[in-house]
């Protein structure tokens, strides 16, 4: 039996774990320099999060209104994802852009990411289980 959960998980969130984990091996084998979390990481999070949802979502032929709600939803992250990103690029130059802000931001969205990319593949985890059925 399939659980696309479990794919999801391994395939999905350590794929997009790895620029997060990296900066953790760098920080814990460096002595000063580097910060401990990077708003483009988390950024980086989100935009896997939601490419993966909208993937998935494109094969689910149920309730097209829940999909294109999903889909809608993941476009708008990947924008407000490229929005922080942007805004990564510029703080290093800009002292008016406040990056301990943007990290926040940055890490709150990925956090809800995290959540709705969870409860999709809930949902599209109890469907292909009804269908083996």
């Amino acid at each position: 039996m399939e659980n696309k959960k479990i794919k999801w998980l391994i395939y999905t969130v350590l794929v997009g774990f790895i620029p997060i984990l990296s900066r953790l091996l760098v920080w814990l084998v460096t002595t000063k320099g580097i910060d401990l979390f990077a708003a483009s990481d988390f950024v980086a999070f989100g935009l896997v999060l939601h490419i993966s949802n909208i993937n998935e979502i494109e094969h689910y032929m149920r309730d097209r209104s829940w999909k294109t709600a999903q889909n809608g939803i993941s476009i708008a992250f990947i924008a407000f994802y490229s929005v922080l990103f942007a805004l990564t690029i510029l703080g290093g130059n800009n002292s008016s852009i406040d990056i301990g802000t943007t990290k926040m931001c940055a890490m709150i969205l990925a956090l809800v990411s995290f959540v709705i990319s969870y409860s999709v593949y809930d949902r599209l985890s109890k469907v292909s289980i009804e269908e083996i059925k």
